[in-house]
């Protein structure tokens, strides 16, 4: 697996290539990559059609986060219907890669200024997001970077402006949300991957959140304590 850690690859065989989880040789993800890009006469008409079929499809779920490979691949990601940035990002990779573009994953960390109450708790309390992952992909000459997350029906209810992609400049979050509030701040770049990082972002997460960001049971945990708050003394009834 190749690595840069500052600026863009050279293009070669580690970026068109299947992975592991970049698994394009799946049936499912060669289908809907074809099904996507149907009558996009150039590269950079397939890399918009892409994107937002797999910002709009694949709907966002920052609850999905988890440890363990099978969720990050391209064709979990197509059957689950939904994943948070990272295995969104994967599917547009392997998607990308699927109609010969040339295509890696780009991390960096990122503040959420508009992060909801119930996602804080399961964070214990962060307000920085490691490894917020995009696609980053050749196009025309030059690498462009592409976050697929945000489903347009999440960003309406949010009132978060929609990540838009042209193919000609990048694609990444906004810094104000549609009613001028701070929204998303970029931190930190870690670079550009051949394929999916898995060991650096398990070992990231399990160092900095608690169990809570990427356990389903802890998750659990955490609702349930949510749930209880919101019973008042009234509610209670008295011991025997």
């Amino acid at each position: 697996m190749e690595h840069i850690t500052d600026g863009f690859p050279e293009v070669g065989i580690d970026y068109m290539q299947p992975t592991e989880f970049f698994d394009f040789d799946q049936d499912s993800v060669r289908s809907f990559a074809s099904q996507a890009v149907e009558e996009a006469p150039s590269v950079k008409d397939k890399a918009i059609k892409l994107f937002y079929a797999v910002r709009d499809t694949i709907r966002y779920d920052p609850y999905s986060i988890s440890l363990e490979p099978e969720p990050y691949k391209a064709s979990s990601v197509l059957a689950a219907g939904r994943g948070y940035c990272l295995p969104k990002a994967n599917l547009l990779i392997a998607c990308a890669r699927s109609v010969g573009i040339p295509a890696g994953i780009g991390l960096s960390d990122v503040y959420n200024h508009l992060c909801t109450e119930r996602l804080r708790r399961m964070m214990g309390g962060r307000k920085l997001f490691l490894h917020h992952g995009y696609a980053v992909m050749y196009i025309d000459g030059m690498w462009l970077k592409a976050a697929p997350a945000f489903n347009i029906e999440l960003c309406d209810k949010f009132d978060v402006l929609p990540t838009e992609f042209d193919g000609e400049s990048d694609a990444l979050f906004q810094p104000y949300d549609a009613k001028g509030r701070h929204h998303m701040e970029y931190d930190a770049d870690h670079g550009v991957w051949s394929d999916f990082p898995l060991d650096r972002v398990a070992t990231d997460f399990s160092d900095y959140y608690p169990t809570s960001i990427y356990d389903a049971d802890a998750r659990a945990a955490v609702d349930a304590e949510i749930e209880s708050e919101k019973n008042s003394f009234e509610d209670e009834k008295p011991l025997a």
